[in-house]
């Protein structure tokens, strides 16, 4: 089993550099990164330029091989955090792995550091902003590959059932897709800048498992790696029930609606879900290989 999600998010690669291209053709030759220093970021053995989005610091890491047909695709990494010093803690080394392989293959990777937001809608307007940088003003692709690791699963799939048109596909390592499941609505309801009791009452309009009919509709594949001995984020309460609920949410709109390709049903709901047996959260080699 090697290189997992690199294999996911490359998975259709022409159609999504063309698809990329066709969306944005005058972006494809913008990119002002040249203007912005660059440091060798050692693990990735690739070139990254810091940014700031508002008050927030950001990374991009440049292909080591740029795509031939011109085009920028971009995975989206989710937690990225840095210290006060200037250090990024995610993503580390052992994220080479995984990385390397899509850099080689003209990807950008990139992230945005929100600070443990859990998909807070602060977070989520950073994220936009973020996005909007990127694309406007550097060229990269309209639509992004999501990889959400653990935490990153609020941060991203919060943000993406409100966007699903700037998003390619998501491939995620035990990613987290319920409030409830974790932090908590106690602890969530910290950072979201609300009270426990009024994030129960909009739980339906702010946690990603009950919002997925968007993605669904505008056929966004998604494929997770999930260890079945997970205690912190347990796989039947995040990375299955997304399952079930996403193709639930695909058959609904096979049935009615257009989806965003223009065709009815338009391949929603497409999921796809690795189980690990005996795997718990862990950083082991059987998740990042």
């Amino acid at each position: 089993m090697q290189h997992i999600i690199p294999r996911l998010l490359t998975a259709g690669l022409a159609s999504v550099l063309s698809a990329a291209a066709l969306s944005s053709p005058a972006r494809a030759q913008q990119d002002s990164l040249a203007e912005f220093p660059s440091t060798d970021w050692g693990p990735f053995a690739a070139q990254m330029v810091e940014l700031k989005v508002g008050s927030h610091r950001a990374y991009v890491v440049r292909p080591i091989r740029p795509a031939a047909d011109g085009s920028k695709p971009w995975i989206w990494y989710a937690p990225s955090l840095s210290t006060a010093d200037g250090k990024w803690t995610l993503p580390s080394d052992r994220h080479a792995e995984v990385v390397r392989p899509l850099l080689e293959k003209g990807f950008y990777f990139c992230g945005v550091d929100v600070g443990e937001s859990y998909g807070s809608p602060a977070g989520r307007r950073t994220f936009t902003e973020f996005h909007r940088i990127l694309v406007d003003s550097h060229g990269l692709a309209l639509r992004a590959c999501l990889f959400p690791v653990s935490r990153g699963g609020l941060m991203h799939y919060t943000w993406a059932v409100e966007h699903p048109e700037f998003v390619a596909r998501i491939g995620g390592i035990y990613p987290v897709c319920d409030l409830t499941s974790y932090p908590g609505l106690a602890e969530a309801a910290k950072t979201w800048g609300t009270t426990e009791e009024q994030l129960a009452k909009d739980l339906a309009k702010q946690n990603p498992l009950d919002r997925l009919g968007p993605l669904a509709a505008a056929g966004v594949p998604i494929f997770h790696v999930h260890g079945d001995a997970d205690k912190s984020v347990p796989l039947e309460t995040n990375s299955a029930e997304l399952a079930r609920r996403y193709r639930a949410a695909g058959k609904k709109g096979a049935a009615g609606k257009k989806g965003a390709a223009g065709k009815k049903g338009a391949a929603g709901g497409k999921i796809e879900i690795l189980v690990l047996p005996g795997k718990g959260h862990e950083v082991i080699p059987e998740y990042w290989q």
